[in-house]
C-alpha cells in the first residue's frame, strides 16, 4: 500500500496538469493507496481556496473518494459521518472531522468558540 500526499490526490481529482495527472492516475490506480485524515482536510481546503469548489462539489468529491476501491481512507466511517455533518451544517469539514474523531476516541463533546459548530452534535459552543 502507498500513502498519498495531498498534491498527488489533487492532481488525480482535478487533472489540471496533464503530466502530473497522468502520473497521479498511474500511482493511485496502480495498487492500494492510503489517504489519512489530514490529507482529507487539506483536499477540502485546496478545493475551496484554490479551485473555488462549493460545498456540494466538495461533498460529491469526498463521497467519491470514500467509495473508491483503490483507496483506503483512515477512519473511513468517521470521515463519512463528518461529511454528513458538514453537508447539514455551516461548520467546516475539518471541524466536523475533529468532532467526530474526538467522539470516536471517547470524548463526550468538543468545546469550541466557532459559532459555525453550533448544532453539530459533537460540539459544545463555549
Amino acid at each position: 500500500m502507498n500513502g498519498l500526499d495531498t498534491n498527488v490526490l489533487i492532481r488525480y481529482l482535478v487533472a489540471d496538469d496533464a503530466a502530473q495527472a497522468a502520473k497521479a492516475k498511474r500511482y493511485v490506480e496502480g495498487g492500494s493507496s492510503y489517504v489519512n485524515c489530514i490529507v482529507l482536510c487539506e483536499v477540502v481546503w485546496v478545493l475551496e481556496s484554490a479551485y473555488g469548489y462549493d460545498k456540494e462539489a466538495i461533498v460529491t468529491t469526498l463521497e467519491h473518494l470514500l467509495s473508491t476501491h483503490e483507496l483506503e481512507v483512515e477512519d473511513a466511517e468517521v470521515a463519512l459521518a463528518a461529511l454528513h455533518d458538514y453537508r447539514r451544517s455551516s461548520a467546516g469539514y475539518t471541524d466536523c472531522l475533529i468532532g467526530r474523531r474526538n467522539a470516536a476516541h471517547g470524548c463526550k463533546e468538543t468545546g469550541s468558540f466557532d459559532k459555525r459548530t453550533k448544532g453539530v452534535a459533537e460540539f459544545k459552543l463555549l
